[in-house]
């Protein structure tokens, strides 16, 4: 072949894999949340200053039908947690709803799960939970709304979650009140914390599991 023919022929094969790389897709990434990541004050004392290998500890809670929920529940599955207490007249209500949202854009994939924690578990025992799931439409193969004992449930928001802005020792005065999602993965790391109650979070929120699962 002559020079006359093989330039144009390099020209285009440049051309070709240079549009290649640019309409190539980018892969989607999320980071890993540390408590150095995440800040202080949403992270416990006894953690601030660790770098690496955080995940969620073991947990042990009562749902909606007065079955315990462990981690096992949640093994292999994406999931979405909260904290929330059903009486509560301000925020809770926005963020349940977009917890059902969130449950509806996810409905039929089995990778994915909620999980929410109340906050004054003292009151909301599995009657007045049941009663709130039927009227929030939570799907209880899909979604755990639960109670549990309240110490647990406060270490579990500032110690694991980072949900917590304050301090306490989930005693008789203790209480939280916060509006934070926090979307963990498939090896309980923390991969996101979201405003529950900001439809533009919300939206990022879905994406972001729907990197995670795909």
């Amino acid at each position: 072949m002559t020079k006359q023919f093989m330039l144009p022929l390099l020209f285009f094969a440049i051309v070709l894999t240079a549009l290649f790389i640019i309409f190539q897709p980018i892969e989607e990434k999320l980071m890993v949340y540390n408590p150095t990541d995440v800040h202080p004050e949403l992270v416990d004392k006894s953690l601030q200053g660790i770098s690496k290998n955080h995940t969620v500890a073991d947990f042990e809670l009562i749902n909606q039908n007065g079955k315990t929920i462990t981690q096992d529940v949640y093994k292999n599955k994406v999931y979405v947690a909260d904290f929330f207490f059903t009486s509560c007249p301000s925020i809770c209500p926005v963020m349940t709803n977009n917890m059902a949202k969130i449950q509806e854009e996810f409905l039929n994939d089995d990778n994915v799960m909620l999980l929410s924690l109340s906050v004054t578990p003292n009151v909301d025992n599995i009657p007045i939970l049941r009663e709130y799931a039927n009227n929030k439409g939570v799907i209880d193969s899909k979604w755990n709304v639960t109670t549990g004992n309240k110490k647990h449930i406060y270490e579990l928001a500032r110690k694991s979650y980072f949900a917590a802005t304050d301090e306490g020792d989930g005693g008789l005065q203790d209480f939280i009140h916060t509006s934070n999602f926090i979307l963990v993965d498939k090896q309980k790391q923390i991969r996101g914390i979201y405003n529950g109650i900001d439809d533009k979070e919300i939206l990022r929120l879905i994406n972001d599991i729907k990197i995670l699962t795909n």
